[in-house]
């Protein structure tokens, strides 16, 4: 039999081997890790555009969409004031965004995509809040006028099947709101608001969830902060011609 001391440092040595083990593991696949990331987050930049696409860029592989990306996708990262903000990559800020929505507004790193095929521009832009039970997030795409809606994209950490995680899973839901308007004809800011019972103005409304009143006013209230956060950065592309 064996004393305690001999068992107590056997067990020590074997839990350091594997504790070190799974470290050297976890740091060997990382790089992988982070690439496969920064694909899932590409595609879900470029899903804003997929009506005018006429694909579904979630379906693309690896390589096609670092190749889109790639070669039609300025990423550009601005201050809350539209000034440049340095020593960011707009992609990562999607994979960090949990962590950089804490941040103040004043301070936060703003990422926007500009796509660009044949004389054709698109600015995507990405938004956050918070549904039902969790953090829902989501990327928006302008037209050129950058008043008109192109597209949107909605992701969520935790929303229930059926119900609210459709604002992912119904491709319908995103669909309409294509062609809506974020300003009104007088140039005033108004967003795009899901409304529980049907759009009554569907300039500017789409119509809610059934079933899922609260996660389709966290979209709404997700859309009304995060695209306002833009709007000095959308004075900035103007002027810089971007």
């Amino acid at each position: 039999m064996h004393s305690t001391n001999y068992v107590i440092t056997f067990v020590f040595i074997i839990t350091t081997v594997v504790a070190v083990g799974l470290t050297g593991l976890r740091e060997a696949t990382k790089p992988l890790a982070d690439a496969n990331e920064a694909i899932f987050n590409k595609k879900g930049v470029l899903n804003a555009i997929k009506v005018p696409l006429g694909d579904d860029p979630m379906k693309w592989d690896g390589a096609e969409v670092e190749s889109t990306y790639t070669s039609k996708v300025k990423p550009y990262v601005f201050s809350y004031d539209g000034t440049a903000k340095e020593g960011f990559i707009a992609i990562d800020l999607e994979r960090d965004r949990d962590k950089i929505n804490k941040i103040p507004l004043e301070s936060r790193p703003l990422p926007l995509w500009v796509y660009e095929d044949n004389g054709k521009k698109y600015y995507i832009i990405s938004v956050y809040g918070k549904g039902l039970w969790d953090k829902i997030w989501g990327t928006v795409a302008f037209e050129s006028d950058l008043k008109t809606l192109a597209g949107t994209s909605f992701d969520h950490k935790g929303e229930t099947p059926g119900l609210g995680a459709e604002i992912k899973d119904n491709p319908s839901f995103s669909a309409q709101y294509v062609g809506k308007k974020a300003y009104n004809d007088k140039g005033e800011y108004v967003s795009v608001i899901a409304r529980k019972g049907g759009a009554k103005d569907k300039r500017y409304e789409v119509d809610a969830i059934s079933g899922a009143t609260i996660t389709s006013n966290g979209v709404s209230k997700m859309m009304v902060e995060g695209i306002q956060n833009y709007e000095h950065i959308f004075e900035s592309v103007k002027k810089l011609g971007l």
